[in-house]
C-alpha cells in the first residue's frame, strides 16, 4: 500500500519524490530525502533535529514557524519511523 506522506519527515509524496531500494524498487513508505538505496540518509537523527530540518520548507510553504513546529511535533510520532524508535 503506497503511503500518501513519507513515514520519515511526513512531507507529501507523488511517485517521484519516493525513495529506491538498493535493487532500483521503490520504496513505498520514504521518500527521497530521508532514505535511499535501502537506508536512511540521517540515520541517527532525531525527531526534534527532523522538525528543526522540515520547520524552514513549511515557512517556505506561508505556515509561520509556531504552526508548523506544533504540527510536526503532532504528526511526527505517528510516522512508521518514530514509532519504531520508540518500540
Amino acid at each position: 500500500m503506497k503511503s500518501q506522506h513519507c513515514q520519515s519527515c511526513g512531507m507529501p509524496m507523488e511517485e517521484p519524490q519516493r525513495a529506491k531500494e538498493k535493487d532500483g524498487t521503490v520504496n513505498e513508505e520514504y521518500c527521497l530525502y530521508c532514505y535511499e538505496e535501502g537506508q536512511f540518509k540521517q540515520p541517527e537523527i532525531t525527531m526534534e533535529q527532523m522538525i528543526d530540518i522540515c520547520v524552514p520548507f513549511m515557512k517556505e510553504s506561508g505556515m509561520p514557524e509556531e504552526q508548523a513546529r506544533a504540527l510536526l511535533q503532532q504528526q511526527l510520532p505517528t510516522l512508521s519511523r518514530w514509532k519504531a524508535a520508540e518500540a
